[in-house]
């Protein structure tokens, strides 16, 4: 697992930038209701995204929460007065306080069933009735593009996806909340190199295969044996579900 204090430096360059940022935004507005007021970000990182949702919303106010200290303080920097440190799982704010509730990027790296529920549950009781959850799901499977990356990490031990769409929706449903809309976008900048994984890999990105471990080393030997260490495959498409509260 990463640690996202560590990360938050460089976060924005390596994943895709203002780019990236506005198709996520653009497309989790697509999602929620031209007539919501407030909305809460959950996990908002650096606040990249956040801050081009309000950019692109006239009307809309966006509070922004994270866990991660560094995280938290660059979104501060970017909506300040409008960012809190919390756990995900326990957001500290009332029942139905918001319009809308997101969460990019967040339950692929819960840890587990019981905490993607627990978040699910969180985001639907903070959630007012009538109002939209949007959440990306199956974030693992966006990166197999199909590239001579994937077929190298295909053989890597394999990894419950606790984001998966269906997983999601049953929690959804079981805390109140109904399927209304899907959208998708391009992780623009995301596509891996072969030389990028390799880093990604020793940092930690692949849960499966721990850093430092001989079976990491092997995959990493495997990656730099591929041709055009430098150029990038095709970028990842990502996958947003909405739920309402009746």
């Amino acid at each position: 697992m990463l640690d996202y204090d560590k990360e938050a430096e460089g976060y924005d360059a390596l994943r895709g930038g203002e780019p990236r940022a506005t198709a996520a935004a653009e497309a989790v507005l697509s999602l929620v209701p031209v007539r919501a007021r407030s909305l809460l970000d959950v996990a908002c990182g650096t606040g990249i995204v956040t801050r081009r949702i309000v950019a692109a919303r006239d009307g809309l106010r966006a509070t922004g929460v994270d866990l991660a200290p560094a995280m938290a303080r660059r979104a501060a920097a970017r909506l300040p007065g409008a960012v809190v440190r919390a756990d995900s799982r326990r957001l500290p704010f009332r029942d139905g306080e918001f319009d809308a509730v997101t969460s990019v990027w967040l339950l692929h790296l819960a840890g587990g069933s019981e905490n993607v529920r627990a978040i699910v549950a969180e985001c639907a009781r903070v959630l007012r009735p009538g109002g939209v959850y949007v959440t990306t799901v199956d974030k693992g499977a966006a990166h197999n593009v199909g590239s001579d990356i994937d077929a190298v990490l295909a053989d890597r031990p394999p990894s419950t996806a606790h984001d998966a769409a269906d997983r999601v929706e049953a929690h959804a449903r079981a805390h109140g909340l109904l399927p209304a809309g899907q959208a998708r976008f391009t992780g623009h900048g995301q596509g891996r190199s072969p030389r990028r994984t390799v880093a990604d890999l020793r940092r930690g990105w692949f849960v499966t295969l721990p850093p430092g471990e001989p079976l990491a080393e092997d995959f990493a030997a495997r990656l730099m044996a591929l041709p055009d260490q430098d150029r990038p495959r095709p970028d990842p498409v990502f996958a947003l579900r909405a739920f309402v509260k009746p």
